[in-house]
């Protein structure tokens, strides 16, 4: 019975630990930005959009498709950033817990 109790506590620690991880991401900021720096879009690492920066040089009418096309690239760069960003810290997070080949977190 010993064993079994080690392994719930392991379990229990190894979900502190998860949610640690996981409310540590909304604190990771990471930046997407495309066109070149004209348009910026910050991001938590848990993907919720912080702010966004517009050149003023893009606001004219004649230039609206461009601008979201460019919106859509600086969120989709936030976003990748966002996720490696995401990866890095649940990699660290688990890399000293002994867990069977093949086991991934989170569940």
């Amino acid at each position: 019975m010993n064993n079994l109790e080690d392994i719930m506590a392991m379990a229990q620690n190894v979900q502190n630990e998860l949610q640690k991880a996981q409310d540590s991401l909304d604190t990771i900021e990471v930046e997407g930005v495309s066109g070149g720096g004209l348009v910026k879009v910050k991001a938590s690492a848990k993907g919720r959009i912080v702010s966004m920066d517009i050149d003023e040089s893009l606001l004219k009418p004649e230039e609206k498709g461009m601008v979201e096309d460019l919106v859509i690239a600086a969120f989709n760069d936030a976003r990748a950033k966002a996720d490696a960003a995401s990866q890095e810290q649940m990699s660290k997070m688990t890399s000293g817990m002994q867990l069977p080949p093949g086991f991934k977190l989170p569940f």
